[in-house]
């Protein structure tokens, strides 16, 4: 594929979650959650109903005017997320999601993902938190660029039913 092409596939397939957010500061959350949606020409006029569905999903429609720099931390990963989502991707990679965040922060961001993965959704994760990985359905553990070991999980919390945000 052409550099163009490469670039539309990972626009319209491919959501990404960063560490740092990478939220334009001086830009609303709904302008941050829209703009995957400027690269689209078949999106233009209904980047409007996607905005708003992705910030739902992730309960942060209350929050549309404000600017990023205006949000806590947990807020900012979470319209990280409704931007990853908005062009309804095949995959998510997100790069420590939970690395910026308070623990109660953490909780709702992993929550968040497992309902997505639940959905359907393939979420690549990576982290260096153990309590992160625990969520995960399989874990790759990985030295020094290498795969040293692969396990097929059944999360205990996931087994015990455990509400994530008690």
């Amino acid at each position: 594929m052409d550099d163009n092409t490469l670039a539309t596939y990972r626009n319209k397939k491919i959501g990404f979650v960063f560490q740092a957010f990478n939220l334009l500061p001086k830009t609303s959350v709904f302008e941050n959650v829209e703009l995957p949606l400027l690269y689209d020409d078949k999106a233009f006029g209904k980047n409007g109903d996607r905005v708003n569905a992705a910030l739902a999903a992730v309960e942060m429609s209350h929050r549309t005017t404000y600017l990023s720099n205006q949000l806590s931390g947990g807020e900012k990963q979470r319209v990280a997320i409704a931007r990853a989502l908005v062009n309804d991707p095949e995959i998510i990679f997100a790069d420590e999601p939970t690395g910026n965040l308070d623990s109660k922060s953490g909780l709702q961001v992993m929550s968040i993902l497992q309902e997505l993965n639940d959905a359907g959704r393939t979420i690549i994760l990576v982290t260096h938190e153990t309590f992160t990985a625990e969520h995960a359905k399989r874990i790759l553990r990985m030295t020094d660029g290498r795969i040293v070991a692969d396990e097929l999980v059944r999360s205990r919390r996931r087994a015990e039913g455990e509400d994530f945000l008690k």
